[in-house]
């Protein structure tokens, strides 16, 4: 089965998301500088989630590279990782609108790490119907990198509730390792 269709409906869904989020983001009453004052923390949110799906984005398109074919188990693990970028607007606007404060922060890391777990399975499951010896194999290898991530957002998700800005630091901080594209594929492409 060939990549295309797959490649073309994630691109278009990766759009409307990021589509979304920008709506999200009201236009003030008023015309002074100090009117943008109260979305400042729908901007930040709003940044943060824009770079993950960039991120996201990004990634998928060197994985779908390195790809020969794929099979029903793909389609379906694209989905899933589809569905969790998906409620990255309702987060963001919840976290933003809320002003970082406990709840939507944890529910933020949640969607993140559910979204993570997702990027790994499809990952995974793109290596199984390739040979072990293949690029996509060997440039993802054991992914101490997607797992080190998953550590990264539990604790972010935990530390939330300790302190909001804790929970989003190690969001930022999971960014911040995956901001400059992985190299893995495209080395080895």
């Amino acid at each position: 089965m060939g990549k295309g269709r797959l490649e073309a409906f994630s691109d278009g869904v990766f759009a409307i998301i990021i589509t979304i989020m920008v709506l999200e983001m009201k236009v003030p009453h008023g015309d002074l500088l100090s009117s943008l004052q109260p979305l400042l923390p729908i901007f930040i949110s709003y940044i943060l989630s824009f770079i993950n799906i960039g991120i996201y984005w990004n990634n998928h398109h060197h994985m779908m590279h390195a790809v020969h074919h794929i099979n029903g188990a793909v389609l379906w693990t694209n989905i899933h990782l589809l569905f969790w970028l998906s409620l990255f607007p309702f987060v963001t606007g919840w976290m933003g609108e809320n002003h970082f404060s406990t709840w939507p922060v944890a529910l933020y890391g949640v969607v993140s790490f559910f979204a993570a777990v997702a990027y790994y399975l499809l990952a995974r499951s793109l290596v199984g119907i390739h040979e072990k010896d293949s690029t996509l194999a060997i440039a993802i290898g054991k992914d101490w990198k997607g797992k080190i991530s998953l550590v990264i957002y539990a604790a972010g998700i935990g530390l939330s509730f300790i302190s909001s800005w804790l929970g989003v630091a190690m969001y930022v901080l999971v960014a911040a390792m995956w901001f400059i594209p992985d190299k893995r594929i495209e080395n080895k492409l």
